[in-house]
């Protein structure tokens, strides 16, 4: 897809639905000598989330599995809405569509994985993350230049305000 339509789809957006394990995260999964799991998130990604919010965009986790440290981090950065044991991903976004008044051109929705597809695919801005799969990056509007779990998330909302003209608001509490 032409740059210029990437942004013209992101002019639109009013919520980012994001994944997490490949996105948020590495992919990798850590458990601890208790068994309990636990998970890298990069400050990046969290600055992401925290600029996205104060733009005034929506902000969705959605995971298909249940984590301790998701749920924390999740209420650390202000997510509107955290769905963990998410099965199908594609329902998930109609839902939420549903229950926020969002249009599907206006989800940007951002995975890294097969189980991704439907979500990405049905957004009016899809992203797939750098080293997803052929499938899911053909689904896709953008692939990111990061991994997940390096700031592709980040990367994603500065695209959006960019488009938007808000990236320049953004930036205004972090200059002296």
């Amino acid at each position: 897809m032409r740059q210029s339509e990437i942004l013209a789809r992101a002019r639109r957006i009013r919520a980012v639905v994001s994944d997490v394990d490949g996105v948020l995260t590495d992919g990798g999964i850590i458990y601890g000598t208790r068994g309990t799991e636990l998970k890298r998130f990069h400050a990046r990604d969290g600055l992401g989330i925290i600029l996205a919010r104060r733009a005034g965009l929506k902000v969705f986790l959605v995971s298909g599995r249940s984590s301790a440290a998701l749920a924390r981090r999740s209420r650390e950065l202000g997510v509107d809405r955290l769905w963990q044991r998410a099965g199908d991903k594609g329902r998930i976004r109609a839902i939420l569509c549903t229950a926020y008044g969002l249009a599907p051109e206006e989800l940007c929705c951002i995975g890294d994985d097969l189980p991704d597809l439907a979500l990405v695919a049905g957004a009016g801005l899809g992203v797939a993350v750098a080293g997803a799969p052929g499938e899911l990056r053909k689904a896709a509007c953008l692939v990111t230049a990061a991994h997940g779990g390096e700031g592709a998330f980040r990367e994603v909302v500065e695209l959006i305000l960019k488009a938007q003209g808000r990236w320049e608001d953004a930036l205004r509490a972090y200059r002296p």
